[in-house]
């Protein structure tokens, strides 16, 4: 099983940062290559299409708003991974309340892939996604 990890700081307050990214079907909102979100099952499912029309079909498995964080498995994607589990996760930075930490992780099994190169592969989803949050929060 292969993983990965990046975090940034951005600036905004751990609430306001939680209310814009929180929400399961809110990528839209702050992740310019996922354009449309649409919520199945209650909301425990998301279907997602991204700037090429791919869908990509994602279950929320784990969810605390107290601790601001939330997990998701992938269901369908065009993504060379299986048992993909994610997690998006909001800290405090200590002595602040005009920053906050956001750390977006992940574990996958590589499909017809390497472990190198699917680690690659969402380390810049996950850079790319959190650099677009920040530019979202600064704007």
């Amino acid at each position: 099983m292969a993983s990965t990890s990046v975090s940034r700081t951005v600036p905004a307050s751990p609430d306001k940062v939680w209310s814009l990214i929180g929400g399961f079907d809110t990528l839209p909102d702050w992740l310019p290559y996922i354009p449309e979100s649409t919520p199945l099952e209650g909301g425990r499912v998301r279907r997602l299409k991204n700037l090429d029309g791919d869908v990509i079909i994602e279950r929320l498995v784990d969810f605390n708003e107290t601790e601001r964080h939330y997990s998701y498995a992938i269901l369908q994607a065009p993504f060379p991974v299986n048992g993909y589990l994610s997690t998006l996760r909001i800290h405090t930075v200590p002595g602040r309340d005009d920053i906050t930490e956001v750390q977006w992780s992940g574990r996958f099994n590589p499909d017809n892939a390497t472990d190198d190169e699917v680690i690659d592969l969402f380390t810049g989803i996950y850079r790319d996604g959190l650099d677009a949050l920040h530019k979202t929060l600064s704007t």
